[in-house]
């Protein structure tokens, strides 16, 4: 294969592997509701917690996550044998996470992305994304709510990048783009929960489903 074209295929495979929605796929495995037929019906890991199973939500998380780290983290390992550089690394991240929302596998209608950009965050550098992950715990353990500590995060993010230049990192305007799309799609993807929230009607972290 011409070395022209494994940037082509690194992004298109981590679209693919980003178009697994593995809370469809773990509650059907579970037997479980669909979790696009109850509470926000959004499949992600904070909707699956509402069917009452703290596993399913639990293993959800992971595999979303770990669909957005495990193709940059490849890139990270081998990329520069074969010429991809933080460009490629940008575009396969950003594309992962696009393969969660826009899943061709069910349709492109998928979640909201934010397990899986924290994924992207930890390959780029796991520092980046434990400085996110730390700004989710401490405002959804404050508020209770996941959308809220979900909406910080994506605003916080491409500052701790910048902020980390020179000091753990040289960042890249690339990366930087890159992260700065996936926070502006994140707070985009959340504009109901933005609203339910100014209305005071959200959903707070472990209110189970209606039966």
């Amino acid at each position: 294969m011409s070395p022209a074209l494994y940037p082509v295929v690194a992004v298109l495979a981590a679209y693919l592997v980003g178009s697994l929605s593995f809370a469809v796929i773990v509650s059907k495995l579970m037997g479980l509701n669909d979790p696009r037929s109850y509470g926000s019906k959004n499949p992600g890991a904070t909707n699956v917690l509402r069917s009452g199973n703290k596993t399913a939500a639990v293993v959800t998380l992971l595999l979303d996550a770990l669909k957005g780290w495990l193709p940059v983290a490849l890139v990270q390992w081998f990329g520069k044998d074969h010429g991809l550089g933080d460009g490629s690394l940008a575009a396969v991240g950003l594309a992962a996470f696009l393969g969660h929302l826009y899943p061709v596998f069910f349709r492109f209608k998928g979640g909201k992305g934010v397990a899986t950009a924290a994924g992207v965050l930890f390959g780029i550098s796991w520092v980046l994304g434990l400085a996110t992950l730390a700004t989710w715990l401490i405002v959804a353990f404050f508020s209770r709510y996941s959308s809220l500590a979900a909406l910080a995060s994506a605003v916080f993010a491409p500052f701790y990048y910048l902020l980390g230049d020179r000091a753990a990192w040289y960042a890249d305007k690339r990366i930087a783009l890159a992260i700065l799309v996936m926070s502006a799609l994140l707070v985009y993807r959340h504009r109901e929960n933005i609203s339910k929230l100014l209305q005071g009607k959200e959903s707070k972290l472990g209110a189970k489903k209606k039966d």
